[in-house]
């Protein structure tokens, strides 16, 4: 199959959800946004603890995060809520949804006369969009117009031998079709540089990903000091893992074999083709917030021990690693690569992860989709995230 059916947006992005979603620019401002679309069945609210309280970097990049997500392009249309006093700026969000032509509206609690009045309008103008983006169908369109965000969580022995590898094989044939591929955790990543620098498409990109990963290394020693060697929950050592070094070789076969052709910050737009390594941490919820503002339709989340968090704007898809888990936590888990230890080939289990994307993207709702495991906007800060 060389196509999916997905719903055109004026910047040409294409989104295999059609959303209305509700995004605060601020955390004063998030029970609003939740009252607007608890009112509202179909809206998204994408509520966050964040907007304020911080500066420098952290504040780029939590303004960037917010404004990328208004362009998800599993957003149809997008109502902002601001307060009237926070840093990050509603305005700007505003904007960012208008430049990528999607119905939006931004409200301000202090100027819209309180909390009430905000919420009433709110809920009228969700109205509308809802009416507006459900006469939308869905039309054919080729695979390089997909985006796909990788992540792994809760992480065992086998991930890096049975779901990872076979999340490869399905990275190769997105990126094979001229689509994106988002490879992250960049924690996760650290003693597997040099196998990194020798995929990348040419010099300058492997120079990044050394400076990358070394940055992210200093910074974990300078943080946990003489454990820094291990940077794993337990959950990953009672999966049987030995070292960040062992769980860095199974994130990394994620991105299948191809060469790495850009390297980009947290929720930030990879412009090229073909496989990119986005800048951001091993925890799952920042990481699934980075991969959704950086532009992914859709998630493969592939898990040991096994986790069921979603993303609310985001199809995620679940990947175990082993029949055992699978089978303990089946309502949660959408594919089985426990299967390979059994007798199933790479290749063959690859293909059904391809076949699970495509179900996913066309239409079919996920394990986490079905559980409201909607999970929580949750944002990446550089001075506090592993």
């Amino acid at each position: 199959m060389d196509s999916f059916m997905g719903y055109g947006r004026e910047d040409g992005s294409v989104g295999v959800r059609n959303y209305v979603a509700v995004i605060p620019s601020v955390a004063c401002a998030a029970p609003v946004a939740a009252a607007i679309a608890r009112a509202v069945p179909g809206v998204v609210p994408l509520l966050h603890g964040m907007g304020c309280g911080r500066g420098g970097s952290d504040a780029d990049m939590h303004t960037r995060t917010f404004q990328n997500l208004c362009k998800n392009p599993n957003v149809g249309a997008v109502i902002i809520v601001g307060l009237g006093c926070e840093v990050v700026n509603a305005e700007g969000m505003a904007l960012a949804a208008a430049m990528a032509g999607r119905p939006h509206a931004r409200l301000m609690i202090q100027a819209e006369g309180g909390s009430r009045k905000t919420t009433a309008k709110g809920i009228g103008i969700a109205k509308d969009f809802m009416t507006q983006i459900q006469v939308q169908e869905r039309k054919p369109f080729p695979l390089d117009k997909l985006t796909l965000g990788l992540e792994c969580g809760g992480s065992d022995a086998f991930s890096g031998v049975t779901a990872n590898p076979a999340v490869g094989r399905a990275s190769d044939w997105l990126v094979a079709k001229g689509g994106k591929v988002i490879l992250t955790e960049t924690t996760e990543m650290i003693g597997t540089s040099h196998i990194l620098e020798r995929r990348s498409a040419n010099p300058e990109i492997a120079e990044q990903i050394k400076n990358l990963i070394s940055s992210v290394e200093a910074k974990t020693y300078e943080v946990l000091g003489p454990i820094a060697k291990m940077i794993m929950s337990p959950g990953n050592m009672d999966g049987g893992m030995s070292s960040i070094r062992e769980k860095a070789l199974g994130c990394i076969i994620k991105g299948g074999t191809t060469p790495i052709n850009q390297v980009v910050d947290y929720a930030e737009i990879p412009t090229q083709p073909g496989l990119s390594i986005m800048h951001g941490p091993g925890y799952d919820a920042e990481s699934l917030t980075g991969l959704a503002a950086s532009g992914a339709q859709v998630i493969v989340f592939t898990t040991g021990r096994g986790n069921p968090i979603g993303f609310p704007i985001v199809p995620v898809v679940k990947v175990a690693s082993t029949s055992r888990m699978f089978q303990s936590m089946e309502d949660d888990m959408d594919l089985n690569a426990g299967a390979i230890l059994e007798g199933k080939s790479l290749d063959q289990m690859g293909e059904d992860v391809v076949q699970c994307i495509l179900d996913a993207v066309n239409g079919r709702r996920t394990k986490a989709e079905i559980n409201e495991q909607d999970g929580v906007l949750c944002v990446y800060s550089q001075n506090t995230s592993f």
